[in-house]
């Protein structure tokens, strides 16, 4: 069975986020993911991991600003600096969180802005983070991201991403490949695993329509967990859903897994 990590920005949102770490424990995770932990300082959110057992699996670099529609900056040519500035503040956050690896989002295609050009500084930024990173041992992912939940998003292709890892030449740069996210916008879930799997080292879950848990909708989630064990699949699966109804009450596939 593969091993599920809650994320909290999505999960457990009936408390406040620095509750929904016991919150996670309590409903037997031992690892937990989230999307940002800048507004809080990483002292008291690793108080509450060590509190709880629970191990970080991964955080996002920031993204811009997410409340004005912002999601990630690593495409715009014109934010070099402040996206280089954002790999330092991550790092901080993750060396400090005990974090083994970082997503990197790379954000929509600025207005005015040629895709060649946002290619060519993702593929740039993308360099300086992984060997940043690199100097501690971290892995960076990228993920691709359905168009029709954020429309304009520039990484929106699993094999759109796995050439830009090819061209990055960064050893330790991975893909993050989120099955809600490509069943939108590829379909072809199992063939895709089967043949990109040594790219991957983090799989995200929800169920479509409705980014609902796991047994919500079309996609069949059985056969997917039983594909990753059979692929030898050792890296985490992020459970980034939100809840139809609680959290607590839709974690029956998870008992069922």
């Amino acid at each position: 069975m593969p091993k599920f990590a809650a994320n909290l920005t999505t999960m457990f949102t009936e408390t406040s986020f620095l509750d929904r770490f016991a919150a996670a424990r309590e409903h037997g995770f031992t690892a937990v993911e989230f999307q940002f932990p800048y507004a809080f300082p990483a002292a008291d959110v690793r108080e509450r991991l060590d509190a709880n057992g629970l191990e970080l699996v991964l955080h996002n670099l920031p993204a811009g600003d997410w409340n004005a529609g912002e999601r990630g900056i690593a495409c715009d040519p014109a934010r070099i600096a402040e996206f280089r500035d954002s790999v330092g503040l991550a790092l901080e956050y993750a060396l400090a969180l005990g974090a083994p690896q970082l997503h990197c989002l790379a954000g929509k295609l600025p207005p005015g802005v040629e895709p060649e050009l946002a290619h060519d500084t993702f593929v740039a930024n993308l360099r300086h983070a992984a060997a940043e990173l690199g100097r501690h041992g971290l892995r960076l992912l990228i993920e691709p991201i359905n168009t029709y939940d954020i429309p304009g998003y520039f990484l929106s292709g699993s094999k759109q991403a796995a050439g830009i890892i090819k061209e990055c030449c960064a050893s330790n740069l991975f893909l993050q490949y989120d099955i809600y996210h490509m069943q939108r916008m590829e379909g072809e879930l199992a063939g895709t695993l089967r043949s990109l799997l040594p790219l991957v080292k983090h799989i995200q879950v929800a169920d479509n329509p409705g980014r609902h848990e796991p047994g919500t909708g079309e996609i069949n989630y059985p056969f997917l967990f039983a594909l990753l064990d059979q692929l030898g699949y050792e890296g985490w699966v992020g459970c980034e859903y939100t809840p139809a109804t609680t959290t607590a009450a839709g974690l029956g596939w998870l008992r069922a897994t």
